[in-house]
């Protein structure tokens, strides 16, 4: 009686680099995309702490006693996005986040509790496959393009003191 199950070595010669050549496209993305996600939470972290330290400058200084209220001049604004995003309030060379400046920043007095300020910065995350370009977009596989701009968007509000 003979078996059939076993198969002469001979048969399976160049059968494992096959299953590796198959295999490998799809380990290679999966290790990209787990990448770029750490980057992301990692970069989203920075922009969270960078409002939070805007928002503890702007509400150091915001409160008014004299008209009882938050006042915000436009000098205490722009040394708040400058906080936001250079650390200090006034500009320097170095920037917190590459790619990151003033505009992407917004300072206001909370809606909802007048005696609060609100900072929000507004970045676009750049992934790593699109070359640090975010205008542009990959083709979709049915007509839909895929964009490659992701909005971090990190929001903090204190009350003024």
């Amino acid at each position: 009686m003979r078996l059939h199950g076993f198969k002469h070595p001979q048969r399976q010669q160049g059968l494992a680099i096959v299953e590796f050549t198959l295999v490998l496209p799809v380990l290679l993305l999966l290790l990209l995309a787990f990448g770029e996600f750490g980057r992301m939470l990692y970069q989203y972290n920075i922009l969270l702490q960078a409002s939070r330290d805007a928002d503890r400058f702007v509400a150091s200084q915001a409160w008014n006693s004299t008209l009882g209220k938050v006042a915000l001049s436009t000098e205490l604004l722009e040394q708040t996005k400058n906080v936001a995003v250079y650390g200090v309030p006034i500009p320097t060379d170095s920037v917190v986040v590459s790619g990151l400046t003033p505009e992407m920043v917004e300072v206001a007095v909370a809606e909802e509790l007048p005696d609060h300020v609100r900072v929000t910065i507004t970045y676009p995350f750049c992934p790593v496959i699109g070359g640090g370009i975010c205008t542009g977009a990959l083709p979709g596989f049915f007509g839909n393009q895929i964009a490659l701009s992701i909005p971090l968007v990190a929001s903090t509000v204190m009350r003024a003191l």
